[in-house]
């Protein structure tokens, strides 16, 4: 994967998020990208629902939206080709350096995902390759994993999996309830996300044999950071 060519505009990456809900995830990128430093910006919104949340907070910072209703594609696989065509084309109207899922609750394709290869990235609310899917929160307390936490990495064809870029891991605290693991997971959620995209951005990134590489880190490898505050 070669170093991403910048949007001309103030020298910054364009990043395109997916959504399907209120995109806690992109509200954090959005807050990191106001920092002038910051070597990316949001350029487009998309998402699958109408009614999604975050929608409304793209268009509060006048940023472009799309939506592409994936109700107006047949049910099942008959729609996953068409709906998947009519999103990669309202993406590539953004004209996208960087495709962010976040929150995009719809499994992609194998031709959408290669049209991004090295491009595309995703946040996943576990430790892969532990827990891909649904109700990972449920899933850890019932294994009663000590540990948990959350994912950035490329995406590729096969769901939850593809070279890990950045995790962060907390602790599983006695008493734990999904919504109380769920919460602490979300604010490390918050904090790695945006730096994933900045080093994207920074032209840190490089995947070598199905393995991230970070320039410039320690270990020259993708990371895993600690929750600072362990609760």
């Amino acid at each position: 994967m070669s170093s991403p060519t910048l949007s001309p505009a103030r020298n910054k990456l364009a990043v395109v998020v997916l959504i399907s809900g209120r995109g806690s995830n992109m509200e954090a990128i959005l807050a990191a990208s106001d920092a002038p430093d910051y070597p990316a910006r949001v350029v487009g919104v998309v998402s699958n629902r109408p009614d999604a949340a975050g929608l409304a907070t793209a268009q509060a910072r006048g940023i472009p939206t799309r939506v592409v209703n994936h109700k107006d594609f047949p049910a099942g696989e008959a729609g996953r080709a068409p709906f998947d065509a009519a999103l990669a084309e309202a993406v590539d109207s953004l004209a996208p350096d960087l495709v962010v899922l976040a929150g995009f609750m719809r499994i992609l394709t194998p031709g959408f995902v290669s049209r991004y290869e090295g491009r595309l990235m995703n946040i996943h609310p576990s430790l892969l390759p532990s827990f891909p899917g649904l109700h990972t929160h449920r899933r850890a307390l019932e294994e009663g994993v000590r540990v948990h936490g959350c994912t950035v990495h490329f995406v590729t064809a096969k769901l939850d999996h593809g070279p890990i870029i950045l995790q962060a891991a907390v602790p599983v605290l006695d008493g734990d309830t999904e919504p109380t693991l769920s919460a602490r997971v979300l604010a490390e959620e918050h904090r790695i996300y945006p730096r994933a995209v900045a080093w994207f951005a920074a032209g840190r990134l490089s995947v070598v044999d199905g393995r991230v590489q970070v320039a410039g880190s320690a270990s020259q490898s993708g990371a895993v950071l600690h929750s600072p505050s362990g609760a």
